[in-house]
């Protein structure tokens, strides 16, 4: 049998080497940037590291590590421990909540203006550079734009004045810095699954849709049996893409509302003020949280894919 795979293997390098020369770079890359960091990371869920214990170099002094190992204490002290709802569960909920809305918005809307740049009309080219805009844009620049309109006597609030609204605190109220959150990382997202999205729509066949007009269907009929089956596929690549990125959408939260706002962090930017925002720094929790993240998300992946092949063998 393992001769037999030996065998296997150099014949599959015999045939294949230029193959494996040209991606072994590729592999390297990722072996160092994602592999290592990611063994590494999980090695230190296992023990009580912090920055008080880990090794460092101060001047030509070299402090080795003098963390314990511990086990599977702080995944068990992360989900079961006393303060386990404050520190892990809230900020779950409100993660998953915050994805939900983000990637509802982003789709509906991106599919909205898809579809109306889908349409002959003047000036098309010039409304796609516009609402494209957001996207190519720096994120930081377009976050740290919209803090400064959100603001107390920012622009938002300026106009709401005008209009004789109420004018909410969106950096310090907790439920105002939840949808300020949710608006500024719509404001980001939306550009991506309309380009997407377009494509999709410019790849289904003109002829179903007159087709389905000469049947007498109507609009809405046409949007349902015609465009929504011709997007299955560019909608399910994309949602699963709009999930993870939102799930780990780390930059909006942070650089809106910095190491502030406790109840509008979600997971990532949580995991990241427990290794970088406090002191001590508590290294062996917050690799407990980017552990956590990652199989949440390959159990998502895992069953989203298969309800998506189930959903295709049924339509097919």
């Amino acid at each position: 049998m393992a001769v037999a795979v030996v065998q296997r293997i150099k014949l599959s390098y015999s045939k294949y080497w230029y193959a494996y020369a040209m991606i072994a770079p590729v592999v390297v890359v990722l072996g160092v940037l994602v592999g290592y960091p990611l063994v590494r990371g999980f090695y230190l869920t296992l023990t009580n590291a912090t920055s008080l214990n880990v090794g460092r170099q101060i001047g030509v002094n070299h402090i080795p590590d003098s963390f314990d190992f511990v086990g599977l204490d702080n995944y068990a002290d992360v989900l079961w421990g006393p303060t386990a709802y404050d520190r892990f569960w809230s900020h779950f909920i409100w993660t998953v909540i915050w994805t939900a809305i983000c990637v509802f918005l982003h789709y509906s809307i991106g599919l909205g203006l898809a579809m109306l740049l889908n349409r002959k009309m003047r000036g098309r080219s010039l409304y796609r550079l516009v609402l494209i805009l957001p996207w190519a844009v720096p994120t930081f620049v377009t976050v740290f734009s919209w803090r400064l309109m959100l603001a107390d006597g920012g622009a938002v609030n300026g106009l709401l004045s005008m209009l004789h609204l109420p004018e909410p605190g969106w950096l310090s109220d907790p439920l105002a810095q939840k949808c300020a959150a949710i608006l500024v990382n719509t404001w980001v997202g939306v550009p991506f699954m309309m380009i997407s999205l377009l494509g999709g729509l410019q790849s289904i066949p003109a002829e179903l849709y007159e087709a389905a007009e000469m049947d007498g269907a109507s609009a809405w009929q046409r949007f349902r049996y015609v465009t929504l089956p011709g997007l299955r596929t560019v909608s399910s690549t994309v949602v699963l893409l709009g999930v993870i990125w939102t799930f780990n959408q780390f930059a909006v939260i942070f650089l809106l509302f910095g190491s502030g706002a406790p109840d509008a962090q979600i997971l990532v930017t949580w995991a990241y003020r427990l290794g970088f925002g406090q002191q001590p720094a508590d290294y062996a929790q917050s690799a407990t949280y980017g552990i956590l993240l990652l199989s949440i998300l390959i159990v998502f992946t895992t069953f989203y894919r298969r309800w998506l092949a189930r959903n295709e063998k049924a339509n097919g």
